[in-house]
C-alpha cells in the first residue's frame, strides 16, 4: 500500500469523524453524563463547595465592617469616665470587635489581666463562629479528588469488561475511558476549588483576628490612661 493511498484513507477517517461530531455535538452536560453514578457525589462536593464559601464569605464580610470611629468613640467615653454610653455603643454595634470590647467594658473594676483573658476568651469565641463550617472546605478539597480516581478505577473495570465481552473496539471501550477522565477532571476541578476556597477564607480571617488583636490592645490602652 503506497503511502498516497494510506493519507487518502486517513483524510477519509478524519472527514467521517469530524462529520459525526458535527452531527452529534459533545456538550459539557453531555460529558458530564459519562461520568456516570460517581457524578452525584461529585455534585453534591460542589453544591456543598458553593454553599458553604458563600455563606462563610457573606459572615465574614459581615464582621470585617465596623464604624471607623467605633475605637475613638469608646476611648472618648472612657475617659470622660462614661462607661455607660462605651457599653451602650459597643452593645448596638455588630461584630466580634464590639463583643470583644463589650465583655471588657463590663469587666472594667477588676484586674487588668482578668479583663485581658475575659476579651481573650470571647475573641476565640468569635473566631470559632468565623471558622464555622470552613472545615467542610478542607474536607471536599481532600475527597473530591478521591471520588475522581475511584472514578479511574471504574472506568477501567468499565473498559476491560467491555473488551472482554465486546472484543477491542472503539466503541466498546470509550465508556470506560469517558467516566475515567470525566471524574477525575471533575474531582480535580472541585478539589482545587475548595483548596482554594479555603486558603481564601483563612486570609480573611486571620485578617479579622489581626483586627481584633488591635482593638484589644488599644483598649488596655485605654485602660492605663488617666481620667479626665
Amino acid at each position: 500500500m503506497s503511502i498516497l493511498s494510506i493519507l487518502l484513507q486517513v483524510d477519509t477517517v478524519a472527514t467521517a469523524a469530524d462529520a459525526v461530531a458535527k452531527k452529534e455535538g459533545i456538550s459539557l452536560w453531555y460529558l458530564l453524563m459519562q461520568g456516570g453514578v460517581l457524578m452525584i457525589p461529585l455534585l453534591i462536593c460542589s453544591v456543598l463547595l458553593v454553599y458553604v464559601f458563600a455563606e462563610r464569605l457573606m459572615a465574614i464580610k459581615r464582621a470585617s465592617s465596623l464604624d471607623p470611629t467605633f475605637m475613638s468613640r469608646i476611648r472618648e467615653h472612657v475617659t470622660d469616665g462614661n462607661l455607660q454610653a462605651a457599653k451602650s455603643l459597643a452593645k448596638n454595634t455588630q461584630g466580634p470587635i464590639a463583643r470583644m470590647i463589650e465583655k471588657g467594658l463590663n469587666r472594667i473594676g477588676k484586674p487588668i489581666d482578668h479583663i485581658e483573658k475575659s476579651m481573650e476568651n470571647a475573641g476565640k469565641l468569635e473566631v470559632y463562629q468565623l471558622e464555622k463550617n470552613l472545615s467542610m472546605l478542607s474536607t471536599i478539597a481532600g475527597i473530591a479528588p478521591m471520588f475522581g480516581f475511584l472514578g479511574t478505577i471504574a472506568g477501567m473495570i468499565i473498559l476491560f469488561f467491555n473488551i472482554q465481552h465486546q472484543g477491542f473496539s472503539i466503541e466498546g471501550i470509550a465508556s470506560g475511558i469517558y467516566t475515567k477522565m470525566v471524574t477525575s477532571a471533575v474531582g480535580l476541578i472541585i478539589g482545587l476549588l475548595a483548596y482554594v476556597a479555603y486558603n481564601y477564607l483563612n486570609a480573611q480571617i486571620n485578617k479579622n483576628v489581626n483586627r481584633m488583636e488591635s482593638a484589644a490592645v488599644e483598649f488596655l490602652d485605654i485602660l492605663h490612661e488617666p481620667a479626665k
